[in-house]
């Protein structure tokens, strides 16, 4: 996927030798979380917050505080996955581009990204979100792929949503056929079902067995 057509040049690095005053307006302006600096060869140095901006004082140079230059960056050649991660990584809303020689070419929002995302058949295709866990040791994608197939299902994506306590939760996007066949495989299969976005007839079975039940005791 060719990104370039994202890059954005409306924002210019602020110079190092620049005031505080100057960074400060410049975020009074905009909705950007960081702001990029560069030197006076034009090489980029990093980035500076918008918090850490409005701690110092205004007629400082820019410079004197670049002990909180982030130097967060990615290459035009980076994928948008990864770039995804970068943005979190650094809880930014602005992501400063550079060649492979360190140029600095622009920036890409993170709402662009982000729409990205938004277009892959994980969310365009019409289809069900099936949530699962199983130990971290215990599970693979090749078995999803054949849990799912083999119930006629099509995987339109998957990914692991949560670690914790050596439990791996994964969140599968499944479309082609209903859920309710592909639940109780993965059920046979021993992985636990978190939720699913159709209905699970298994459990409504059961809630009804259980209601009729307790209808009989209180006879």
């Amino acid at each position: 996927m060719n990104l370039s057509k994202y890059i954005i040049n409306d924002i210019k690095p602020l110079n190092r030798n620049g005031k505080i005053s100057d960074l400060q307006l410049l975020f009074s302006q905009l909705t950007y979380s960081h702001i990029p600096i560069k030197n006076d060869d034009n090489v980029y140095l990093g980035c500076i917050s918008e918090t850490d901006a409005h701690c110092f004082e205004s007629d400082k140079a820019i410079n004197d505080f670049s002990y909180v230059f982030e130097p967060f960056f990615v290459r035009e050649t980076t994928n948008w996955l990864d770039i995804l991660e970068v943005f979190a990584e650094n809880s930014s809303n602005i992501m400063p581009v550079l060649d492979d020689k360190n140029t600095y070419l622009g920036y890409y929002e993170l709402n662009d990204i982000i729409g990205l995302f938004n277009e892959t058949p994980f969310f365009s295709e019409t289809g069900g979100i099936l949530i699962i866990e199983k130990g971290l040791n215990d599970y693979s994608f090749s078995e999803l792929s054949q849990i799912v197939e083999s119930n006629d299902g099509k995987l339109l994506g998957a990914f692991i949503s949560k670690i914790e306590n050596d439990i791996v939760q994964i969140t599968l996007k499944i479309g082609n056929t209903g859920l309710n066949d592909i639940i109780q495989t993965f059920r046979r299969y021993s992985y636990n079902i978190v939720s699913g976005h159709e209905e699970d007839n298994y459990l409504e079975s059961l809630k009804d067995r259980s209601d009729y039940l307790k209808r009989y005791l209180n006879m």
